[in-house]
């Protein structure tokens, strides 16, 4: 009876130590949102909101240096992907010893902005992938994938 206890607690023990480590390893979470700006332009927001002292890459990270954030559309017929997105945010460039390059980086909160046009003025969605790399002090996560769908009207 005592060792049936003993390996309960060790076994509930293990399961809050690792739902505790995978709550510490998400530290990005993404939103997503459209802005009309007339009856088919818009502004895609894909706003990055990180937990103290994280950052993730900018898009323009050097070859060489950590994984850049890289912005995948799907194909849509009725959409036409104006330029690439920007990046509202407080950018910090600072040196990485461990890569040997200089990066461009953003912490707190980013906000990638992609101008779409629609052919017509119609509903639809706008989806695809963000690929993007989250460090902090300490450590450097793998690169994480992020789906999304914004929808338009």
């Amino acid at each position: 009876m005592k060792y049936y206890r003993l390996s309960s607690f060790i076994v509930v023990i293990f399961f809050v130590s690792v739902q505790a480590f995978a709550q510490i390893q998400k530290p990005v979470t993404w939103t997503f949102n459209a802005k009309k700006l007339s009856a088919t332009s818009y502004e895609l927001h894909l706003t990055a909101t990180l937990k103290e002292g994280w950052h993730i890459y900018s898009q323009s990270t050097p070859e060489g240096g950590p994984v850049a954030t890289n912005i995948t559309f799907d194909k849509n017929p009725l959409v036409i992907i104006k330029g690439k997105p920007t990046e509202t945010g407080k950018m910090e460039t600072k040196h990485e010893p461990l890569f040997g390059v200089d990066v461009k980086q953003f912490a707190n909160k980013v906000d990638f902005v992609q101008v779409i046009q629609l052919k017509a003025a119609v509903k639809t969605n706008v989806s695809g992938i963000i690929e993007s790399m989250a460090c902090n002090d300490s450590q450097c996560l793998p690169p994480a994938k992020q789906s999304f769908s914004i929808s338009t009207q």
